[in-house]
């Protein structure tokens, strides 16, 4: 990124002669116009048919991206590139090296897809057991599926929609939900979003800044080291955050909030005391407040 003191001391090659600047006088505008009437496909229906069934057959501890939703809470089916296996000890899920939003198949190149396909389709055949476990199930299209090469557009819909893509089960708020509440995987980038699943249910991933925005930080060191300091790693697009952190990221450095912040103290409230003023120091005593899977709370 470019910052304006940099584009304003920049010279204009002595190749290239200035003839004027021009500029609109409208602001931009973005049409907002009816969806198109988006119907569930034959291929998605039988994929999330068989996706539920194989969701049944899981433990909770297995669960791809748990806990299971409770009524009237249900699944939802993320289109970023579910590659489900039977192994040995039960049902896997893996992801494609790209998912394809049911939207993105229309300026997919059927190539590209088709070689998602070959991926699935080396990865599937390590695990035998897979297609005749989904035949029992009902997905007797796996094995066709995996062996058509895809070649138009009718080949990318039905990879679109299918099991192989279609099925990354989540919560309706890790799929599409927005801060301040649960942030969704469809607004939110996957380096930072991913770390829901695999952070310690102590720490607090998403904070309030200052501004009122929403961002997203991380410890500057591992577990048990006491520094309580954070690195600002995701900030909303035109906040002051954003702009300090777009800064660091020209500079190669870091953007790091010290202790005594209130994102410092949000991210680790549920490891120090109540009424620390600051984040860095021993572990509080006392259980931590229960996330998740309620486990007790832990050194920094």
């Amino acid at each position: 990124m470019t910052r304006a003191d940099t584009v304003a001391a920049a010279r204009i090659p002595d190749t290239i002669q200035p003839g004027g600047v021009e500029s609109e006088n409208h602001p931009w505008r973005i049409r907002l116009v009816k969806h198109p009437e988006r119907f569930e496909s034959s291929f998605f229906q039988a994929a999330k048919r068989t996706a539920h069934k194989i969701l049944d057959e899981i433990d909770d501890a297995d669960l791809p991206y748990g806990p299971r939703p409770v009524a009237p809470a249900h699944w939802e089916m993320h289109h970023g590139g579910s590659l489900w296996v039977k192994t040995t000890s039960g049902w896997r899920m893996y992801r494609a090296r790209a998912g394809i939003e049911w939207s993105m198949q229309f300026c997919a190149e059927p190539s590209k897809i088709d070689r998602l396909r070959q991926d699935a389709a080396t990865l599937v055949a390590g695990f035998p057991e897979t297609l005749p476990a989904l035949a029992e199930l009902g997905y007797e299209e796996a094995e066709e599926l995996l062996r058509t090469p895809i070649t138009d557009a009718d080949g990318v819909e039905a990879w679109t929609d299918s099991l192989f893509n279609a099925c990354v089960p989540m919560s309706r708020g890790d799929h599409q939900g927005i801060l301040p509440k649960v942030p969704g995987e469809h607004h939110y980038p996957w380096p930072v979003k991913g770390a829901d699943f695999f952070r310690y249910d102590d720490f607090q991933l998403w904070v309030t800044l200052p501004d009122g925005t929403h961002g997203a930080v991380a410890p500057v060191d591992r577990r048990g080291s006491g520094d309580g300091h954070v690195r600002l790693v995701l900030a909303s697009e035109g906040s002051q955050a954003a702009d300090a952190l777009a800064e660091a990221q020209d500079r190669g450095l870091m953007a790091v909030l010290p202790p005594n912040s209130s994102a410092a103290l949000q991210a680790f409230a549920h490891q120090i005391e109540s009424g620390q003023r600051t984040a860095s120091g021993p572990p509080a005593t006392r259980r931590a407040h229960a996330h998740g899977n309620g486990r007790d709370s832990r050194a920094r």
